[in-house]
C-alpha cells in the first residue's frame, strides 16, 4: 500500500459509514432534501409563480409544480441567460452544462454553488466507498485518466459553459490533480481521433491504475494502446492497473470485449451521472443495482413508465415505489431543476435500501405495434445468445422495419456490429428472437399473432457504428448510439455498412 492510500484510508471509512448511516433512512433523507429545497426555492421567480411558499407537504408539491423537460423549462433558462437572477435558484448558476437535446438543439442545464457537490462529490464517495468495503486502494497510488469532454469553457450569459465532463475537470483537487491525465492541453482537443492519439503518447509509459470512461470509447483506447505497444494484453501495458469506473452505459454488452482487450478482470465500479445530477452509484461490489443518491441535494418521484407521455400521470415519492415497476424518473434539485423529466426509466431492485437499473430512455423504445420493447430487453436478449452462441458483439442497435421492401410481414431489425461472428447466424437470428419472446409479452403476441415476423439482424462491417458516430458528429467524448429507436433516421444512416451476406439480401 503506497503513501497516498494510507494517507486516506480512514477519510474513505468515514464515507462509506456515512453512506451507510443515510442509506439505512432513505425517507428522512428525502425529507430533508423536500424541505430544503422548497425552502430555498420559495423565492425565486418560478417558487413566486408557482406559490412554493404555501407547499406544506408532497401532495401540495404536486398540484403546484408540474411534470416538465427541458423544452417547458427552457423559458427561465433563457432569462438566466439574459442576465437574470433569482429565476431558478438564488443568485445565478456557477455554470451551464452544455448538452444536446432532442427537439431544443442545445440544452443549457444549470449547476449552482448548492448542486456541484452532488456531482463531484458523489463520483469521490462512490470510489472511497469501494475502497472501504474491499480494501483495495491501490488505484490511489498511481495514475488516473478520465476520458471526458473538453475542459474549455465558453461564456454564455456571463457564466461559464461546457459539458458536464470538462467542468468537472475544473473541480478536481489539488491532491488528485498531480495523478491524473490526460493533461488539460490534451483535455482540450476537441478532434476525438486526434485527442485518442494524444492520450495514448501521454498514457502508454506511465503506471495507470484507474481508467474512467463510457465503455466503446475506453475500447478505442485499448484497441489503440494495443496498436501503438504491440503488447497482446492491456495488462502487458499497466501491470497494476485495477479499477475500471464507467456510467452512461449498460456495461455487459462490452465486458467480454473490454476484458479480453485487458487480459483479465477487472474491478469496476459503475455510476449514474447526468448533466442534471448524480443519480445513483454502486456501493457494494458484485452487485449490478446502483443505490439511489437520496442525500445529495435531489427530491426524486417516479411515474410509471407507461403513463409519462399522459395528461395527468401518476407521480409517486420514493415511499410509493415498487420493486419489478419500470418508472420515469422525474428530479426536483438545488440546480433549479422543478419537476424535470430525465427522461429515463429505472427499475428497483430493493427497497431496502433503494437499489436500481437503468433500463432506458424514454424516447428510446420500439412500440410501432404496441410491443413498447425497452433497452434492457434488447440487451439481456442479445446477452444471453451471444453466450449460448460463443459470438461477441461491439456495437448493435434496433428499429421498426414496417413496410419491407422485400414484401410480408413487418420485423424488428438488428443493426449489429459484430467483434466474433456467429457460427450460425440464422441460428443465433432464431436464439436471439426467443430471447426476445421471453423479456417481452406484448412482442410474443405479436409474433404468435403473425402481426410480425421474426426479427432480422443485418450484420455491419468492421468499425461501422464509429463511422456512424464520426459522420453525425458524435464520435467521442460522452455521446452514446441508442439502443432502439421508434424511427428509421439511424437504420438508414447504417445502410452503406451492411455486409453483403447471402443469409440478409
Amino acid at each position: 500500500m503506497g503513501f497516498k492510500s494510507r494517507l486516506l484510508k480512514p477519510f474513505a471509512k468515514r464515507i462509506a459509514k456515512s453512506i451507510e448511516r443515510w442509506s439505512a433512512e432513505p425517507l428522512e433523507a428525502q425529507a430533508r432534501q423536500f424541505q430544503r429545497i422548497i425552502s430555498k426555492g420559495a423565492g425565486t421567480a418560478f417558487g413566486k409563480e408557482h406559490g412554493l411558499d404555501k407547499v406544506k407537504s408532497y401532495e401540495d408539491f404536486k398540484a403546484a409544480v408540474p411534470i416538465r423537460d427541458y423544452e417547458a423549462l427552457r423559458p427561465w433558462v433563457d432569462r438566466i441567460i439574459k442576465g437574470e437572477k433569482d429565476v431558478l435558484w438564488p443568485g445565478k448558476p456557477k455554470y451551464f452544462a452544455k448538452t444536446s437535446g432532442t427537439t431544443s438543439g442545445v440544452k443549457y442545464i444549470p449547476l449552482t454553488k448548492d448542486s456541484l457537490p452532488n456531482h463531484f462529490g458523489t463520483a469521490r464517495n462512490a470510489l472511497f466507498n469501494y475502497y472501504a468495503r474491499t480494501g483495495h486502494g491501490d488505484w490511489l497510488d498511481g495514475k488516473m485518466i478520465f476520458l471526458s469532454g473538453s475542459p474549455e469553457l465558453e461564456m454564455v450569459g456571463g457564466i461559464p459553459t461546457g459539458r458536464l465532463s470538462g467542468i468537472v475537470n475544473h473541480l478536481v483537487p489539488a491532491w488528485l490533480r498531480t495523478n491524473q491525465l490526460p493533461s488539460y492541453e490534451t483535455n482540450c482537443i476537441e478532434v476525438w481521433e486526434e485527442k485518442l492519439e494524444a492520450i495514448v503518447d501521454e498514457t502508454l509509459h506511465q503506471d495507470m491504475r484507474l481508467i474512467s470512461g463510457i465503455p466503446p470509447w475506453v475500447q478505442m483506447y485499448y484497441e489503440r494502446l494495443l496498436e501503438r505497444s504491440r503488447k497482446q494484453y492491456i495488462k502487458d501495458i499497466f501491470p497494476n492497473y485495477s479499477m475500471f469506473v464507467y456510467g452512461g452505459v449498460n456495461f455487459e454488452p462490452y465486458r467480454d470485449a473490454l476484458e479480453k482487450l485487458v487480459g483479465k478482470r477487472i474491478a469496476s465500479v459503475e455510476t449514474y451521472p447526468a448533466s442534471e445530477g448524480f443519480i445513483a452509484f454502486q456501493d457494494q461490489p458484485g452487485d449490478p443495482s446502483l443505490l439511489l443518491n437520496v442525500n445529495s441535494g435531489i427530491f426524486f418521484e417516479f411515474v410509471p413508465s407507461e403513463e409519462i407521455f399522459n395528461e395527468n400521470p401518476t407521480r409517486l415519492s420514493l415511499k410509493e415505489v415498487e420493486p419489478g415497476v419500470n418508472y420515469a424518473l422525474i428530479i426536483n434539485s438545488n440546480a433549479g431543476l422543478w419537476g424535470y423529466n430525465l427522461g429515463d426509466t429505472v427499475r428497483f431492485t430493493s427497497t431496502k435500501p433503494y437499489r436500481l437499473l437503468v433500463t432506458g430512455r424514454i424516447k428510446h423504445f420500439i412500440s410501432a405495434f404496441g410491443e413498447h420493447v425497452i433497452g434492457k430487453e434488447v440487451e439481456q436478449a442479445m446477452l444471453a445468445a451471444t453466450a449460448q452462441q460463443s459470438a461477441t458483439v461491439t456495437e448493435f442497435t434496433v428499429a421498426p422495419q414496417i413496410t419491407p421492401p422485400e414484401g410480408g410481414l413487418p420485423y424488428h431489425e438488428w443493426f449489429v456490429e459484430f467483434e466474433q461472428m456467429p457460427e450460425d447466424l440464422e441460428a443465433f437470428s432464431a436464439l436471439l428472437d426467443e430471447q426476445m419472446v421471453g423479456q417481452n409479452i406484448y412482442y410474443k403476441d405479436l409474433i404468435e399473432g403473425h402481426i410480425l415476423r421474426r426479427l432480422v439482424i443485418r450484420p455491419l462491417q468492421k468499425n461501422a457504428f464509429r463511422e456512424y458516430m464520426k459522420s453525425q458528429g458524435k464520435l467521442g467524448g460522452q455521446n452514446k448510439v441508442p439502443r432502439l429507436s421508434n424511427d428509421r433516421k439511424i437504420a438508414d444512416a447504417l445502410q452503406p455498412y451492411i455486409l453483403k451476406s447471402p443469409l440478409h439480401r
